[in-house]
């Protein structure tokens, strides 16, 4: 990998394995209606100007209908999901807890009537990863049932995003259409945010985790994904996935108090080795494997 690769590969995987503190942070002070629609809309507005370069916008419109789909699935609902469940869990979980996705994605594939063997590899990841969930989340059970339950139906919502991306969104044009799905996603949360306006404006704090994410964490993000796809190409830049949980983990017992405990490490060391094995080169592997533009390890 060159320098250049590298550091976007570091610079990503801090940009999409902060989030889940950034929400902790900005979800103490502003309701959740509020911090989707203005991450969306922020981060919408930054790319615009790039979107509209081209043709870009123009060729969305014969995709219309599996990009209002996408932007259903893969930012209206999981972004509300993960908002809310950070209201009444930790940020380190949350994060864990989405990096589950690609496990997800394989046993969602399992469903399709021309899905492709399971090797015995993969089967072994998707189980390592199942169990690393369970280990995560069934002692949270007892108390943060729903929490859990919103985050992991938000990483289920990723995979289905990506499954369509594959589907019928391959010859999109990759900026327009995210900027297209987060504008999509920003007008969906325009009433419930003016129902919700925080009746004082937030913390300098508050504020700043909301602009970080709409700019730093969304926006600036997609962009250096794409530069990353460009240097080092889709196969390798997967490898994302696995590394921006890290930094979820590391950023909210380093920076929030969080607690890290046996059972995070346990989990989160049988949820990236499940996600490794589960979309490992072979058959069906990373070589096949489509990293959503939208949700390359986050969101």
């Amino acid at each position: 990998m060159s320098r250049r690769g590298l550091a976007l590969f570091i610079m990503l995987s801090v940009l999409w394995g902060m989030p889940y503190l950034l929400i902790k942070v900005a979800v103490a002070e502003v309701p959740v209606p509020f911090i989707v629609f203005a991450r969306t809309a922020l981060g919408a507005a930054v790319l615009l100007p790039f979107a509209l370069r081209g043709a870009g916008m123009a060729a969305l419109r014969v995709h219309w209908r599996p990009i209002l789909a996408f932007a259903v699935v893969e930012m209206i609902v999981p972004q509300g999901l993960i908002v809310r469940g950070e209201l009444h869990i930790s940020s380190s979980m949350a994060g864990l807890l989405v990096a589950a996705t690609p496990i997800i994605t394989v046993a969602l594939n399992r469903m399709r009537r021309d899905h492709d063997r399971l090797g015995a590899g993969r089967l072994a990841g998707l189980l390592c990863g199942l169990a690393g969930v369970a280990v995560l989340a069934l002692p949270a059970l007892g108390g943060d049932r729903l929490s859990v339950l919103e985050v992991l139906l938000a990483a289920a919502c990723y995979a289905g995003g990506s499954m369509i991306a594959a589907r019928w969104l391959g010859d999109a044009p990759a900026i327009p259409m995210t900027t297209a799905c987060l504008a999509i996603t920003a007008l969906a949360y325009l009433v419930p945010a003016l129902g919700s306006w925080p009746a004082a404006w937030p913390s300098t704090r508050a504020t700043a985790a909301i602009v970080a994410l709409g700019i730093a964490c969304t926006a600036v993000a997609f962009a250096a994904f794409f530069l990353l796809i460009r240097e080092i190409g889709s196969e390798r830049a997967v490898v994302i996935t696995y590394a921006s949980p890290a930094v979820a983990v590391a950023a909210g017992v380093a920076l929030l108090g969080e607690p890290l405990d046996g059972r995070i490490l346990i989990a989160f060391a049988l949820i990236l080795c499940g996600s490794w094995l589960a979309t490992s080169p072979g058959p069906q592997g990373i070589a096949n494997h489509r990293l959503s533009p939208l949700n390359p390890g986050e969101k």
